[in-house]
């Protein structure tokens, strides 16, 4: 079907913009919207943000865990589902403390992108305009992120950017509008 990249800072209002384009899709689909989450709770603040989001959402939102495996997820969608992935930067942390392959997971997602038959919009954080990291694993990261990035945006039929609550169409439609009550409330 189709594949959005949403790209954002820090609190940009990237989450609160996927889900609002998930949303309706689903409304217009007759579906339930699905979040696949990559988060997992490791100490009392991540639990926190987490079980925040959910609530957020509501009980309309079917939530898929999974903070390695996100290829299977979107493989295991099914045909004419709507999904957003949330977020690809903290699957790339998880990938690179497991010591994974990011270059080889990265492939296998765009793979299951690729042939997908859901509406997927990811999400994921622009980290290569800040200050240069001062250490060597900070430094991997940023370049691992912006690698990852680039080839999810490449591969995305729609890719935006969010600024301070707005969306700034990169690539496809630029009609792709979040109302303000859902932007500012991330």
């Amino acid at each position: 079907m189709s594949v959005t990249f949403v790209l954002g800072g820090a609190r940009s209002g990237k989450s609160a913009y996927a889900q609002a384009l998930t949303e309706a899709a689903a409304v217009r689909s007759g579906g339930r919207p699905v979040m696949i989450a990559t988060a997992e709770a490791l100490d009392e603040e991540m639990a926190a943000r987490i079980a925040q989001h959910r609530r957020e959402r509501g009980e309309v939102w079917r939530t898929v865990e999974t903070p390695l495996e996100l290829a299977g997820a979107v493989r295991g969608l099914e045909p004419g589902a709507v999904a957003a992935i949330d977020c690809l930067t903290l699957w790339l942390s998880n990938l690179m403390f497991a010591e994974r392959d990011v270059e080889a997971a990265t492939d296998e997602l765009l793979e299951a992108l690729a042939a997908t038959h859901a509406e997927v919009t990811l999400v994921s954080n622009e980290v290569g305009m800040s200050l240069v990291p001062e250490n060597a694993l900070g430094r991997a990261f940023r370049d691992a992120a912006g690698r990852m990035n680039r080839r999810v945006a490449q591969q995305a039929d729609h890719a935006v950017v969010m600024f301070c609550g707005l969306g700034v169409a990169l690539k496809g439609s630029p009609s792709m509008i979040v109302p303000a009550h859902l932007s500012a409330s991330r």
